[in-house]
């Protein structure tokens, strides 16, 4: 399977692997997927103790990689996860290869 992979997948795959590769951004995916529905922007600032602003920069990193989707609802921006499990298997993953350091 790895041997398939061609320079755009890495290409992609490597923005995957850098959106997960800050702590507050896991925090933030963490934190989507595990509510029962789609926080708003602000929700996800406060629940990360963070301000708005940057909040919504990391939120768009995680766009950018797929992770999550933003959409309006009325005058607010509310996101929600794509792959509701990714976080645990990131979690996962990262935690196997800790283990093996």
């Amino acid at each position: 399977m790895a041997e398939d992979v061609d320079d755009e997948a890495l290409r992609e795959l490597a923005e995957v692997f850098s959106a997960l590769g800050n702590p507050l951004r896991l925090k933030m995916l963490k934190v989507v997927s595990t509510s029962d529905r789609p926080l708003h922007i602000k929700a996800v600032a406060k629940l990360t103790k963070t301000r708005y602003a940057l909040a919504y920069k990391h939120v768009k990193t995680l766009e950018k990689a797929g992770l999550v989707t933003i959409y309006e609802v009325g005058r607010s921006r509310v996101v929600a996860p794509r792959f509701p499990a990714v976080f645990d298997r990131a979690v996962s993953l990262g935690s196997e290869i800790v283990v093996k350091k």
